[in-house]
């Protein structure tokens, strides 16, 4: 009976040290997940390949990346602008993403808040570390496609 006692307390002992080790003290701040809308705000992006329906990478150089290459800065307040790689004035206006994450939409505006157009896409990755969109040549044709490539730059923002 003794040594059931000891091995039973063996046990329990051992049972309680397994919980108390593993309940750490973690001082690592723990980020809570962002939104969809808040990765796109959180850095800029530079346009850096383009891809094809069939997957063959794309340079920026390539006809059908080239109208969407620069960098791109997505504002908390629902306002972006755009510069080409020299840094020149490309637009700017509103944007805004789907409650799903699955459309990003953008309202182009000339300096006097006219509407010039507005572009649906569909997002195909949204990370911190890649925002990758969709554009489609013919709207009615779905077979051919050009994801365009952005990863977050530290470019600072043009000044106009």
């Amino acid at each position: 009976m003794k040594r059931t006692t000891t091995f039973s307390f063996l046990i329990a002992s051992a049972m309680l040290l397994g919980v108390f080790a593993s309940c750490t003290k973690d001082n690592s701040p723990v980020e809570p997940p962002m939104t969809p809308s808040q990765i796109l705000s959180s850095t800029a992006w530079e346009t850096t390949s383009g891809r094809d329906a069939e997957g063959k990478t794309l340079p920026i150089t390539d006809p059908n990346v080239t109208n969407f290459v620069g960098f791109a800065y997505f504002k908390s307040d629902s306002t972006f602008t755009m510069y080409n790689l020299d840094d020149s004035p490309k637009m700017h206006g509103d944007w805004w993403l789907s409650e799903d994450g699955k459309t990003r939409t953008i309202v182009a505006k000339d300096n006097n808040g006219t509407v010039l157009f507005t572009r649906v896409v569909d997002m195909v990755v949204l990370t911190t570390k890649e925002f990758t969109y969709r554009v489609y040549p013919d709207a009615t044709n779905k077979a051919v496609y050009y994801d365009i490539i952005h990863t977050p730059t530290n470019h600072p923002e043009p000044t106009k």
